[in-house]
């Protein structure tokens, strides 16, 4: 009597995308962090050379972090592609904005008012991204809050023009790139020595 016997089948394996590529966040973490570090210097009124931000805006905050966001794209991370993919064009755009951009006949106060629209546009883009950093872990969490707060600071000292909410908002700003570094250091550091040397705490 004949036999059949069984097709031959493929053991079934877990793709995971991207997965030959490197962690992006290390370096979209810290082109954040440094470029917001020297704005916030600025900010915070401890120097006045604004114009030493651009450069950074350009390269390291733009555009290294804009690729960092391609890249999480590729490895399958919604979270880190969008966020790095957007605060790198924001920091394109703040290079264009506060570099290259002639405002014409408009006003002072007017020029203030759009900046303030402006910073709290982001504010909101960063208030929706904290909901879905607490999915991620504590250190990345802090980050987009204290960012939030800092966009907010920036936005009311736009519009009123007082120098306190700006400055706060440096100072703020200086914390938020504090956080950022931390991100950043945790995730070079824990890979470096392939255990947890810096912690970044738990999701929520």
């Amino acid at each position: 009597m004949a036999t059949t016997e069984a097709p031959q089948t493929r053991p079934q394996t877990a793709f995971a995308p991207g997965a030959h590529l490197a962690d992006p966040a290390a370096l979209g973490l810290g082109g954040f962090a440094l470029t917001t570090f020297v704005l916030s210097v600025v900010n915070a009124g401890w120097m006045s050379a604004e114009a030493v931000v651009f450069g950074l805006a350009l390269a390291y905050g733009g555009l290294a972090q804009l690729l960092a966001g391609m890249w999480e794209f590729a490895k399958g991370n919604t979270f880190g592609a969008t966020a790095f993919s957007s605060y790198g064009a924001f920091w394109l755009s703040y290079w264009y904005l506060t570099g290259h951009t002639d405002f014409g006949n408009l006003s002072t106060s007017q020029i203030d008012t759009g900046v303030g629209w402006y910073l709290l546009a982001w504010g909101i883009f960063t208030t929706y991204m904290a909901v879905g950093s607490t999915r991620v872990n504590t250190a990345v969490l802090t980050v987009f809050v204290l960012l939030a707060a800092t966009y907010y600071l920036l936005a009311i000292g736009s519009w009123t023009g007082a120098s306190f909410w700006g400055h706060l908002g440096g100072y703020v700003g200086i914390a938020t790139a504090a956080a950022a570094w931390y991100a950043s250091f945790a995730t070079v550091a824990n890979w470096s020595f392939k255990r947890t040397v810096l912690p970044v705490g738990p999701r929520a």
